[in-house]
């Protein structure tokens, strides 16, 4: 049985499109499953403590441009530390699909024919 091998847009056609036609790189969302999802959330749900009591710590501080360049410079680093997670691919690549091709066949017949510039 083929594997797709490539990028499929789910959602932003017309954006991705656009970006394209201005030089710029569309920007995407990559869904993948995780080799450990466990292990994952145990990580998310970690830092999402830590930036709870970050978070705690600064207001019991005064008020200051100090403090308000910390909660800045914290909020940054707590928004992007989900990307600094371990993003390893499972290897399984898709999940089957009830009723395989021919249901597969009939959700692809309703799609164009609901989005037939598609």
């Amino acid at each position: 049985m083929p594997r797709y091998d490539g990028w499929l847009i789910l959602d932003g056609h017309d954006r991705a499109v656009a970006a394209l036609a201005e030089g710029r790189t569309p920007q995407c969302v990559v869904l993948t499953r995780l080799r450990d999802e466990e292990l994952w959330r145990r990580d998310a749900e970690r830092m999402t403590e830590e930036h709870r009591q970050h978070r705690e710590r600064l207001a019991a501080h005064p008020a200051s441009p100090g403090t308000e360049r910390q909660r800045a410079a914290m909020e940054q680093g707590y928004g992007d530390a989900p990307a600094e997670l371990p993003y390893d691919p499972s290897g399984i690549s898709t999940w089957p699909l009830p009723g395989g091709a021919p249901a597969w066949d009939a959700l692809a017949r309703a799609a164009v024919f609901q989005f037939p510039r598609d």
